[in-house]
């Protein structure tokens, strides 16, 4: 199979479907528009279609020529509540915006349906194409585990890859990906602290949650710093810090959320509790009460050793050996994908996608208003995820 040039032939139809999903970005688990627009795509070809109950999904099983087992490959669809400012003839004018990049997946998934579709007949078993609302928050993965998903093809996947690309530390066209934790657990620790409020000439007669709020803060970097491993680390930012209506008014409440990052499970375990009992101390020591809640979104990412050095592989046969660079240590950023590799041994990969001419080290990073991405990426982006379904079919034959 010829992939590579067989997605080239499709470049200019991905674009344009890449470019019609950005303009109509949604987001959350309900996208009506781009699950229509994706299941248009794949009209025609020689799948077996599914849709969600509970979500946009859309479910693709391509069957093989003959039988073998089944290969997973995913492409996240939904956006961000970001108001775009890129300027593009094609950016989207509602409120959010593709700003990590899942319009770019969901176009080389489909590229890569429509490639392996047209050599079906040589394919020793199946392709479970996943095409997932909700990433951004919402962990449409669990939810789509939760309807069948590794049942669809009537046996459970031997592998599963996805690709992510970045529009910013990566050169364009560069892959990249790593055996063991590739990205962090994410978290967030949601914190009330319940006083009591008063004149702000008078403290004393007050008891003042925005003081004590502001040393929890304080003293949960300090905790996290004194506690962890720098080898096996957490991070902890503050998003957002609410209180009070007048600069002359001690309010009754002050409450703020943090994302908490970790890598390892011990470490998570650690931080779950290590943060609620910090602020509890703090409250106890300033006489105020407060409420802290750790929530866990979503866990750990880690990549099977030997499906990533598969994938390393099969892309440096496939496009050569300058366009794979190892990932030296694992990204901050979370992914639901987790989910799955916790079910089956699979790989997260990374690609490069910042336009071209740019510094992939300035430019503006996924989750920017300003993100862009090089469409020039989305042939090779397909023929890679082709690669790695027929590569790895055709070594369980």
């Amino acid at each position: 199979m010829n992939l590579r040039d067989d997605a080239r032939a499709l470049s200019d139809e991905l674009i344009n479907l890449r470019r019609t999903l950005h303009r109509i970005p949604e987001t959350g688990l309900e996208l009506p528009r781009t699950q229509e627009t994706v299941l248009g795509a794949l009209d025609g070809l020689p799948l077996e279609v599914g849709t969600g109950d509970g979500l946009s999904s859309v479910t693709a099983v391509l069957r093989g020529g003959r039988p073998g087992p089944t290969v997973l490959l995913r492409g996240d669809m939904d956006a961000l509540p970001v108001a775009e400012r890129t300027g593009l003839d094609f950016a989207a004018d509602n409120g959010r915006m593709h700003a990590c990049g899942h319009d770019l997946h969901t176009a080389m998934l489909t590229g890569a349906a429509k490639l392996l579709s047209a050599h079906r007949e040589r394919l020793a078993g199946d392709v479970l194409f996943m095409f997932q609302p909700g990433e951004e928050g919402y962990d449409g993965a669990r939810h789509m585990l939760a309807e069948g998903l590794l049942d669809a093809t009537g046996q459970r996947p031997a592998a599963a890859y996805a690709i992510h690309v970045l529009s910013a530390g990566l050169p364009s066209g560069v892959f990249r990906t790593r055996g063991g934790t590739a990205m962090a657990a994410s978290n967030t620790l949601r914190v009330t602290v319940r006083g009591e409020g008063g004149h702000g000439s008078m403290p004393h007669r007050a008891k003042d949650p925005v003081q004590a709020g502001c040393a929890m803060v304080t003293a949960l970097q300090a905790w996290i710093t004194r506690t962890f491993d720098v080898f096996d680390p957490v991070i902890l930012t503050v998003g957002t810090f609410h209180a009070g209506t007048k600069q002359n008014v001690i309010p009754d409440t002050a409450v703020f959320e943090a994302t908490v990052r970790s890598f390892s499970d011990a470490a998570q375990a650690r931080v779950k509790d290590g943060t609620v009992e910090v602020c509890r101390g703090i409250a106890a020591a300033y006489g105020v009460d407060v409420d802290a809640e750790f929530l866990e979104v979503y866990p750990v990412t880690v990549n099977d050793h030997a499906e990533a050095d598969f994938a390393a592989g099969a892309i440096r046969e496939a496009l050569g050996e300058e366009r794979y660079v190892p990932q030296a240590q694992p990204l901050q950023g979370s992914e639901d994908f987790s989910r799955v590799l916790a079910e089956v041994p699979g790989a997260m990969l990374f690609l490069g996608a910042p336009p071209r001419g740019a510094d992939p080290e300035h430019s503006p990073n996924n989750h920017s208003p300003l993100a862009e991405f090089d469409d020039a990426v989305l042939a090779d982006g397909a023929a890679v995820y082709a690669e790695l379904a027929a590569r790895r079919l055709a070594s369980a034959g």
